[in-house]
């Protein structure tokens, strides 16, 4: 009896790939999925960074700066396989851009400089792989460059990144001389030209290329025998080890991020895409092949699971806002079931409906917090451009319109069977600059521009400040709120004047304080009336800030009225706790502090109008308690890594010690120097010209939020 064959969604699935390309700025991303793009068929014409004509890096910004800002969707076909592909930036001030992306992509292709090796921001970017257990295949780049070293690179992938890389390919020749590599596992050699529309010339391994070979693909063999117990036996038993045993133990390995497949090229010069396709397709998941997506019920706070499958309840996660012809899109990654255009889909997030048409979803005794959201259309993505869609099934990344309310992080799922993913991890912003429009007509345009924009972007906030009336927006650089300017000029046709940049300062307290706070006022509508007292202490630096409550129970002959009015009171005033902790004694959050409420006093009075006094009392009473336990400022601090010639090392030194920057460490990086230092934000401005000005532009370099701290 023959075994039934896997229903067609199955097969689909399994010939599904959902992958992103992620690196440090200038590897050479964009050059990649140009290539892929091309010979897919998906377009046929080779757009260039430095030509400003690629598809991926659609916004004038990208193409002005040859930089790419924002992650760029878009899907195409290789041998049968439906890949699903995002671009991401490289820059640090966009990173929430690689955070969001890798957070619903199944794996990744890492794309490394062959002169460079391992950069700063590819440690970033690495990390965020790992922290969402990413499969990747490593991909060396621009071998054709001088002083490309291919060994050099896998070796710092294996001694920065703590990573195994396996080299799949051998690199024949290097600089001008790179003409292809040898494949290691069908034991092929592979010749490129360089011209874009030809295809790889390949051929069996003659007597001359044996001597470069062979201890390349015993080394393959070793290393992953060193992972794979399969392998292992065969190995050290003396088999002869065949290609698909090999295969698939490279696959187990990369699977179970075990082993990082390394392959090489020169995407500029066309060497070296199509078999790095290939491996996509054969050693990084099918969405079937990733655990089930893991949340919990809204309501019970019970785990719950989603395996992709196109029958399964709906879940999906929106991983990014944008807005498309001036109306807010959504991108949604669907783990499982389907998903049609004009479908009603709970958003557990949500506050309860305000509106009788919006009480769908979950039966009345079982309904988590949340409310319906509607998907009025559905479009598959190429960068800027869409196609409508009817419907998305499990495994698709795809942009629905008509979700008004629904934000980067959101679960959108089944009403019958509602689940809630973690949310997405978002970066608080380093810097500020107020913002004034250039004419008053433009003032109310300008607002609902920032709003808008905002939406989009997790990491870039607007508000107003209290005490001059101007708006302030912060983001993660200058760079960042840089670009957000010039967005606003060409999109929404705002022209704006910006502040000088502002470094964003917390508060910490250096010990203990306790102080209460006794308040009233009468108003129209009756007396406000509240006191409380709060202690506070400080915590280790880094582990944010903690709200407790500390106020013992009412004794037994408290009056009823008292005891049954105590609870509320209580709840008020930890309220305005936290609210307090938002803008401590100085105007500035406060981190690293233990806030604990210690004592609430009701008044027994018809008169007392509600429990705002309380919320006031205890907001007041911490600022009170911080500043009895002394106050200090805290400021960015940032982890910066150059990248310079020998001959300047001495100028970047001299320039950062004027800085006050700590110097951690002086290495080599490839053939350059690399210098890591710590310094606060505040002396960071203008870093970039001064650096660059200093080497005669032969520096490059990446600094990233370390921590708050006193400096």
């Amino acid at each position: 009896m023959s075994q039934a064959s896997p229903p067609a969604s199955k097969k689909k699935l399994d010939r599904t790939r959902n992958i992103g390309i992620i690196a440090h700025i200038d590897a050479g991303k964009t050059t990649v999925s140009e290539r892929f793009l091309f010979y897919s068929g998906r377009i046929h014409k080779i757009g260039e960074v430095h030509e400003g004509q690629t598809q991926m890096d659609w916004m004038p910004e990208e193409r002005k700066r040859g930089i790419t800002i924002t992650a760029a969707a878009t899907s195409f076909s290789w041998r049968g396989y439906e890949m699903h592909l995002i671009d991401t930036p490289g820059h640090v001030d966009f990173t929430i851009e690689v955070e969001r992306s890798l957070r619903v992509l199944d794996g990744a292709v890492v794309v490394l400089s062959a002169v460079d090796g391992v950069e700063p921001q590819t440690e970033t970017v690495w990390r965020q792989a790992d922290k969402f257990h990413v499969p990747r295949i490593a991909f060396v780049n621009k071998m054709d460059r001088v002083g490309s070293n291919f060994e050099s690179v896998v070796d710092s992938i294996s001694r920065i990144l703590s990573a195994n890389p396996v080299p799949l390919q051998e690199p024949i020749g290097a600089e001008d001389t790179f003409v292809g590599m040898y494949d290691l596992i069908a034991q092929k050699r592979i010749d490129f030209t360089g011209e874009e529309e030809d295809a790889p010339t390949v051929s069996d391994i003659s007597d001359a290329d044996q001597e470069a070979f062979a201890p390349a693909r015993e080394r393959l063999i070793e290393r992953i025998a060193n992972v794979d117990d399969e392998l292992a036996e065969k190995y050290l038993s003396g088999e002869a080890i065949d290609e698909p045993s090999l295969r698939a133990a490279i696959r187990r390995a990369t699977l179970a991020n075990k082993a990082v497949p390394v392959m090489c090229g020169a995407a500029l010069r066309n060497r070296g895409i199509q078999p790095l396709l290939d491996a996509v397709i054969e050693f990084l998941p099918a969405p079937t092949e990733v655990p089930p997506v893991t949340g919990h019920h809204p309501r019970t706070g019970e785990p719950e699971q989603r395996a992709a499958d196109d029958k399964a309840p709906l879940c999906a996660l929106a991983f990014k806002v944008a807005m498309v012809e001036g109306r807010k899109a959504v991108y949604l990654r669907i783990y499982s079931g389907t998903l049609k255009a004009g479908d009603d889909v709970w958003n557990p997030r949500l506050g309860p409906p305000t509106k009788a048409k919006d009480r769908g979803g979950p039966a009345a005794s079982e309904k988590p917090l949340g409310r319906l959201e509607k998907v009025a259309r559905l479009f598959s993505v190429h960068a800027d451009s869409r196609d409508k869609i009817d419907e998305a099934k499990a495994g698709s990344i795809v942009l629905a319109v008509g979700l008004k309310d629904s934000a980067t992080g959101d679960t959108l799922c089944d009403p019958r069977s509602p689940i809630a993913l973690e949310r997405i991890d978002t970066y608080q912003p380093v810097i500020t600059q107020a913002v004034e429009a250039a004419t008053t007509a433009d003032a109310e345009k300008m607002m609902a521009a920032l709003e808008k924009m905002a939406d989009e972007d997790p990491t870039f906030q607007v508000r107003e400040d209290p005490e001059t009336g101007q708006t302030v927006v912060s983001g993660m650089g200058e760079l960042h709120l840089e670009i957000k300017r010039d967005v606003l000029d060409r999109e929404y046709g705002v022209q704006a004047r910006m502040g000088r940049p502002q470094v964003v300062y917390r508060e910490t307290i250096l010990g203990s304080g306790e102080a209460e706070h006794i308040f009233e006022r009468t108003m129209d509508e009756g007396q406000l009336y509240g006191r409380a007292t709060v202690r506070v202490s400080p915590r280790e630096r880094g582990s944010g800030s903690l709200v407790k409550n500390a106020v013992p129970p009412p004794p037994a002959d408290m009056p009823q009225p008292l005891q049954r009015a105590l609870p509320p009171l209580v709840e008020a005033a930890l309220a305005g706790v936290r609210e307090a902790m938002g803008s401590g004694p100085k105007g500035n959050r406060l981190e690293d502090v233990e806030a604990t409420l210690v004592a609430v006093e009701p008044k027994l009075s018809s008169e007392v109008a509600s429990d705002v006094g309380w919320r006031i009392a205890g907001s007041r009473a911490l600022l009170k308690a911080c500043e009895a336990a002394s106050v200090a400022l805290l400021e960015p601090i940032m982890h910066l890594e150059v990248l310079v010639p020998d001959d300047f090392v001495g100028e970047v030194l001299g320039d950062l010690n004027q800085r006050r920057a700590q110097i951690l460490d002086v290495g080599m990086r490839g053939n350059r120097r690399c210098v890591i230092a710590e310094l606060p934000l505040r002396s960071l401005f203008g870093y970039s010209t001064a650096v660059r000005s200093a080497t005669e532009g032969r520096a490059d370099f990446v600094m990233t939020f370390a921590r708050y701290d006193t400096w």
